[in-house]
């Protein structure tokens, strides 16, 4: 999302699902009082009045998670561009513990990613789909295949972003972004040994075969 912020042409929506997924499961995430306040609770509005309506700008940029696909008509998914973002089970599971601490398979999409995956596939209408390793080993030959994929210009200012919020997060933000609020760009990964806890490393098995899959359909840098 903070990438494609830096286009002159589009405009950027941050999880706009997050109070309906909220709303409909009853899951206690942190701010969740908050969350519910701060925006539509109803996703089929959400739907209706912001994901199908018309924008200021040509290219629209909503930042979705799975998981939040509950409850929901989810023909609208086939009328946009779909990027599908991966990332090893390994490294969700490290990262999202941080903030909940017994998080189940559902929690962190990739079945759910899976599933949309092959039923767009299906049809004819699987958008691309883009491991973030792959992105961090090179930024500009990836975001330009990306774009490429898309259909819009590739900018070499999607690269690099201010260290600071931007005013489109969320209001959960605080919870979630601090190491993207502290970053400028795409940095090069540095492994960091992760061990997890024995509810986390279940649902990793369990997820890893849904990845792996995903994984060889993906985009692949080169050099």
């Amino acid at each position: 999302m903070y990438s494609f912020a830096q286009r002159p042409d589009t405009a950027v929506f941050d999880e706009p699902l997050y109070a309906h997924y909220l709303q409909q499961t009853g899951i206690q995430h942190p701010g969740r009082t908050a969350v519910l306040a701060s925006m539509e609770n109803n996703g089929e509005k959400v739907v209706q009045n912001l994901l199908l309506a018309k924008h200021h700008k040509p290219i629209v940029f909503f930042k979705q998670m799975v998981h939040h696909l509950v409850h929901l008509n989810e023909d609208f998914i086939e009328k946009g561009h779909n990027l599908f973002l991966i990332r090893h089970p390994l490294h969700v599971l490290a990262s999202y513990t941080k903030v909940i601490a017994q998080p189940t398979i559902a929690d962190i999409g990739i079945k759910k990613q899976y599933e949309l995956y092959k039923r767009l596939k299906a049809k004819n209408k699987v958008g691309i789909l883009v491991d973030g390793m792959e992105i961090l080993k090179n930024p500009p030959q990836m975001l330009a295949a990306i774009c490429e994929s898309l259909g819009i210009p590739f900018y070499r200012s999607m690269l690099q972003w201010p260290a600071k919020a931007r005013p489109e997060d969320g209001v959960w933000a605080k919870y979630w972004y601090k190491s993207v609020h502290q970053s400028t760009g795409f940095a090069p990964y540095v492994y960091k040994p992760k061990t997890l806890t024995p509810q986390a490393q279940k649902v990793y098995e369990q997820s890893l075969p849904y990845y792996q899959y995903l994984y060889n359909q993906s985009l692949k840098a080169h050099g």
